[in-house]
């Protein structure tokens, strides 16, 4: 029993460990950024677990389009600089960073905050 404590700790670590996902290795174009294919995967795995259904913390559902721009001032189409979104994933001390300082979720790289600030920028368009 005591040696399959280990494996067993090892399993459920690596389950929670998103770097073993996809997300992370998905190059986002720098122009004509979609919603569907390159933001809500990031997230899917990045923040639903907090911002999600049911899980709404701060008002906000990251599970679609919808829920993702229904507040103005969480993303303001065109403008990454007066979204708090954009602020808060890129570590603007006017808000929470994302995640929060001391969570188990790994933060956005810098490819996928690259890439909503350029969705925001083009318009945070539902493609």
């Amino acid at each position: 029993m005591k040696k399959l404590i280990p494996i067993l700790l090892l399993i459920f670590y690596t389950g929670c460990d998103d770097s073993f996902t996809d997300v992370d290795n998905n190059d986002i174009p720098d122009s004509n950024v979609s919603f569907s294919k390159h933001i809500q995967p990031v997230f899917n795995i990045k923040c639903v677990n907090c911002h999600g259904v049911g899980i709404t913390e701060a008002g906000l559902d990251l599970t679609t389009w919808s829920g993702t721009v229904a507040d103005p001032s969480i993303v303001f189409p065109g403008e990454p600089d007066n979204s708090r979104l954009v602020w808060s994933i890129e570590g603007n001390p006017v808000v929470q960073p994302m995640p929060p300082l001391g969570s188990s979720y790994l933060p956005l790289t810098q490819d996928q905050r690259k890439g909503v600030r350029t969705w925001v920028k083009e318009g945070a368009k539902n493609n």
